[in-house]
């Protein structure tokens, strides 16, 4: 006869699989409206003067990246257009090839700030630390890395099924299962 523990860990660990298995198919459309919706708050933050924290910053990377041909006041309100559009692009997911390649050439220049107002960005030693700044554009490492799942991900690739309580699929359990029967 089996415990009420034995059966209550059997029936949670059904359901924490379950969840992974719903969770796995909608996972690159959260991360891709999640994204979106961070790139809107803060495209929006741009529009009102003084309201970004990076503001000042991206401003001044933008004029060093033009070679001085768009100055602060034209700069901000492009890169507010530009966050908002990427931001709305992501959550809708329309015309999302186009979006991605603009969020793609958006992050290049986040990260040329690293370089290019390196004393803004680090204090200096050994090792080097990032300011507030510097962590401001440090963390996008995570949108960048939610953009490429979303990027990679492959419309025509069919969900795994369940199959005797197992996912199919691919990968070296997939592998295994179908050796083992």
């Amino acid at each position: 006869m089996e415990s009420h523990l034995a059966r209550a860990v059997r029936t949670g660990r059904r359901r924490a699989e379950d969840f992974s298995h719903g969770y796995r198919r909608v996972a690159p459309g959260v991360l891709r409206v999640s994204v979106g919706a961070v790139y809107l708050w803060f495209g929006v933050l741009k529009f009102i003067p003084g309201a970004s924290p990076a503001e000042d910053l991206a401003t001044r990377c933008m004029s060093l990246l033009t070679f001085d041909l768009v100055p602060p006041g034209v700069s901000r309100p492009l890169l507010a257009l530009m966050e908002v559009a990427i931001g709305a692009g992501l959550v809708t997911g329309l015309l999302l090839p186009v979006v991605l390649a603009v969020f793609f050439a958006h992050m290049a220049g986040v990260f040329a700030t690293l370089v290019l107002l390196p004393d803004d960005v680090w204090v200096h030693g050994v090792p080097p630390v990032p300011t507030l700044e510097g962590q401001y554009i440090l963390k996008n490492i995570v949108l960048i890395a939610a953009c490429l799942t979303v990027a990679t991900r492959r419309e025509d690739r069919p969900d795994p099924a369940p199959r005797d309580g197992h996912l199919t699929g691919t990968g070296p359990r997939a592998e295994h299962r179908a050796m083992t029967g």
